[in-house]
C-alpha cells in the first residue's frame, strides 16, 4: 500500500486551530493523527468528522468542552486532515476505516467513558464502534449529529444520489468549496482554505473521492450486513443516546426521529433541532453544539 503525508507546511496557517497534532502508529505502519485537549483524567469527548472534511470541523465544539473541563479527542480518518492517506481509492473500504479506527482506539487504553460526538462518516464509523463487543464498552453514551447507519435496505435521499454523483463526475473536487455549500452560514476564505490544506493535490484525494461510494446504498452492499449487525447491538443500547440535529441537512434529514424510535438509550432525552444549521453544523453552531454536549455529559454522569 503506497502511502502519502501531507506536507506540515499546508497546515501552518490554519485560524483558531493551534492544537498541535498527537500521532499514535496502528497495524501496518500508518499513523492517525489526533487533537487531545483538556485534562487526562477528564471524561473525554470522541468527536469523530466525517467526509470530506477533518478534525479542523470541531474547533468551535473543542474550544466549549475544554473550556467546562472536559477532555477533547477528535482525531483525522485515515485519508484525511494529517491522518496518512492510502494513495489508491481501491485502499479504502468501510471495514477497513472501522478496523483502522478500532486499532486507533485499542492502543489508547485511557480513553474510556467516552462520549461519542459523530457527524456524517463518522456516525457510520463511530456507531459501528459503539456495536463492537469489545468496544462498546468504552462508550458511555452518544451524540449522533446529522449522522446515520445505512444498510442500503432503503433508499437514499436525493440529495445524497446528487453529491454521490458529483463526487465521482467532477473534475475540480474543492473541499473547502464543498464544505462551504453544505453549511448555512458564511464561511471566511481563511476557514475555507483550511479545509483545503490536507489536500494539496488531486493525489491527495483518492480517500475523499472514494468515501461516497463506500456509504452502503443498496441491501447488497458490502458492508449492509456488518451494519445490520451493528443495528441488533443498538435496538438494546440503554446508555444515553442524544440526536443533535441541523434544520437544513437534505442528506440526513429524518434519520434523527429513525435514531430516536429505535435505540433505547434515546428515550426520554432532550433531542435538539438547531434552527439555521447545515450538513456541516460544527460551521454553523459550533459552540451551541459544544454546550449540548457539556450539559448532556453533566446531567447524566
Amino acid at each position: 500500500m503506497h502511502v502519502l503525508r501531507t506536507p506540515d507546511e499546508s497546515f501552518t496557517k490554519l485560524p483558531d486551530f493551534a492544537y498541535p497534532p498527537r500521532y499514535v502508529e496502528i497495524p501496518g505502519g500508518m499513523r492517525i493523527a489526533c487533537v487531545d485537549e483538556g485534562p487526562r483524567d477528564a471524561p473525554a469527548v470522541l468527536m469523530l468528522h466525517g467526509e470530506p472534511s477533518w478534525s479542523f470541523l470541531y474547533r468551535k465544539v473543542i474550544r466549549v468542552v475544554v473550556a467546562a473541563g472536559l477532555r477533547a479527542v477528535a482525531p483525522d480518518l485515515i485519508g484525511f486532515g494529517r491522518s496518512d492517506k492510502p494513495a489508491a481509492r481501491t485502499d479504502y473500504t468501510y471495514e477497513r476505516h472501522v478496523a483502522w479506527m478500532g486499532s486507533w482506539l485499542r492502543a489508547q487504553p485511557d480513553l474510556r467513558d467516552l462520549t461519542l460526538l459523530a457527524q456524517d462518516w463518522g456516525g457510520l464509523i463511530g456507531l459501528r464502534l459503539c456495536a463492537d463487543p469489545e468496544l462498546g464498552k468504552r462508550f458511555a453514551r452518544v451524540v449522533a449529529a446529522n449522522t446515520f447507519l445505512p444498510t442500503g435496505d432503503v433508499e437514499p435521499p436525493e440529495a445524497f444520489l446528487a453529491w454521490q454523483k458529483f463526487s465521482q463526475e467532477t473534475p475540480d473536487f474543492r473541499v473547502g468549496r464543498i464544505v462551504k455549500g453544505a453549511c448555512v452560514r458564511e464561511l471566511a476564505p481563511e476557514v475555507i482554505a483550511a479545509y483545503d490544506a490536507p489536500f494539496p493535490e488531486e493525489r491527495y484525494k483518492a480517500g475523499a473521492r472514494q468515501f461516497p461510494l463506500l456509504v452502503p446504498a443498496r441491501p447488497d452492499d458490502p458492508s449492509s450486513e456488518a451494519n445490520r449487525r451493528a443495528w441488533q447491538t443498538l435496538r438494546t443500547w440503554k446508555k444515553p443516546f442524544l440526536t443533535a440535529f441541523g434544520d437544513s441537512d437534505p442528506v440526513t434529514r429524518g434519520a434523527d426521529r429513525l435514531l430516536q424510535d429505535t435505540i433505547p438509550g434515546a428515550a426520554g432525552q432532550a433531542h435538539v433541532t438547531f434552527e439555521r444549521a447545515g450538513h456541516f453544523l460544527q460551521e454553523d453552531v459550533g459552540e451551541e453544539l459544544g454546550q449540548v454536549v457539556v450539559d448532556f455529559i453533566r446531567k447524566t454522569r
